[in-house]
């Protein structure tokens, strides 16, 4: 004797609801100044910018070239205007664009020395 199973259709939605609440926070944040160190369309120090929005991204590359760009996935971006992709790393300090380019996100700068008071 087979029973049939039926699962309400609120607890599907419910299930399916907490599943992309949790995909989309998987999505790492990008923003912040990175430095091109391989395949550079400009000289040393060649500084790049990422803003981003959930999954869209504002990228201006190291020759101040600026372009949308999105999330394709956890892990890859896909840039229109520059009409190629990027995967960036889990840590979100490199992103290494199909053209060969790299940028590693620069982290702070040296901390400047103590305040001496002087009376």
């Amino acid at each position: 004797m087979k029973k049939n199973f039926t699962v309400p259709a609120a607890l599907v939605a419910a299930t399916l609801a907490g599943t992309t609440i949790s995909a989309s926070a998987q999505v790492l944040n990008l923003s912040g100044q990175f430095q091109c160190v391989q395949r550079c369309a400009a000289p040393p120090p060649a500084l790049a910018y990422v803003t981003q929005a959930d999954w869209n991204l504002n990228l201006v590359n190291e020759a101040g070239i600026p372009a949308r760009a999105w999330i394709d996935w956890p892990g890859h971006i896909w840039v229109d205007t520059w009409n190629q992709g990027a995967v960036y790393s889990p840590d979100g300090l490199t992103i290494q664009f199909d053209s060969g380019s790299v940028w590693q996100r620069v982290i702070g700068g040296p901390v400047p020395p103590p305040r001496r008071w002087v009376r």
